[in-house]
C-alpha cells in the first residue's frame, strides 16, 4: 500500500498555480471518442468552495472531521480508498448518515496513468461494489484518479456513471505543515468557485481536521459558501 504522502507529489509542483485537473477539459479522444470533462469548480458561482477529502475512511480522523462538519452544517466530498471501506465500514455508513457525497477513489491507490480501460474499469467496479456493500443503494456521483494520474479514467468513469472530479487548490496536507499554515494555504489560495482537495485518511489528518474547523467559521464571516462540486459531460 503506498504511503499518501506521495498522494499528490507528481502534481505539487505544478497545483499551486496550474494543477494537473485543470488541464483536463472536453476535447477529442482515440477513437474519435470525447473525454469528459474533469470539474474542478463548484455548482454554483461567486464566492463559493466545494470541500473534498481522500484517502478515507479512517478511524482516528474521519469521525472527527464528521463532527466538525456537522457542527458547521457543511457538507463535503469524501473519495474513498476501497482498502479502507473494507477495513471500516461503518465509517462509510457514518459518512453517508451525514448527507455528505461519496466519491470512488479506487480499490488500492495505484496510479492508473498506463492502465487499460478494461483494467480500470474492473477496480472501479469492484471499488464502487464495496462501498455499496459498506452502506446498500449508496450514491456514488465522483470519481477521482489516485495522484491526478488519470489515463484512460475519465472515460471509463463516465461510462460507469461518475463524474471525473480535479480540484482547483490543493494545500500539501499529506506532509502536515502544522494547523497554521494548513490555514493560511487555504486563505491565500482559495478562489472563487474552486473545488479544493484535502486529507482525512492515508496518515495522521490531525492537522486537516484542525484547519478545516477554523477555517469554515472565517470563510463564513467573509462571505463565502459552502457547495457541491459540478457535473457535466
Amino acid at each position: 500500500m503506498l504511503a499518501t504522502g506521495l498522494c499528490l507529489a507528481a502534481v505539487a509542483v505544478t497545483a499551486a498555480t496550474a494543477p494537473a485537473a485543470q488541464a483536463h477539459r472536453p476535447g477529442p479522444a482515440q477513437g474519435g471518442k470525447t473525454t469528459p470533462a474533469i470539474v474542478d469548480s463548484t455548482r454554483h458561482g461567486g464566492n463559493t468552495v466545494a470541500l473534498t477529502f481522500d484517502d478515507g475512511p479512517n478511524p482516528a480522523d474521519t469521525p472527527r472531521l464528521l463532527r466538525v462538519l456537522r457542527e458547521q452544517r457543511v457538507k463535503a466530498v469524501f473519495c474513498l480508498w476501497g482498502d479502507h471501506v473494507e477495513a471500516h465500514p461503518e465509517l462509510v455508513r457514518k459518512i453517508v448518515a451525514g448527507g455528505h457525497t461519496l466519491c470512488n477513489h479506487s480499490m488500492h491507490h495505484d496510479d492508473m496513468g498506463a492502465w487499460s480501460e478494461e483494467e480500470i474499469r474492473a477496480d472501479l467496479r469492484r471499488t464502487s461494489a464495496a462501498i455499496r456493500k459498506a452502506a446498500p443503494g449508496a450514491r456514488i456521483p465522483y470519481f477521482r484518479a489516485p495522484y491526478g494520474s488519470w489515463g484512460k479514467s475519465p472515460e471509463v468513469a463516465a461510462g460507469l456513471g461518475m463524474q471525473p472530479l480535479g480540484w482547483r487548490l490543493v494545500v500539501g496536507d499529506w506532509d502536515p505543515p502544522g494547523t497554521d499554515e494548513l490555514v493560511s494555504r487555504l486563505e491565500e489560495g482559495l478562489t472563487p468557485g474552486a473545488v479544493v482537495l484535502l486529507h482525512d485518511g492515508g496518515g495522521d489528518r490531525s492537522q486537516t481536521v484542525e484547519a478545516v474547523e477554523r477555517i469554515i467559521p472565517k470563510l463564513r464571516s467573509e462571505g463565502w459558501r459552502f457547495d457541491r462540486p459540478a457535473r457535466r459531460g
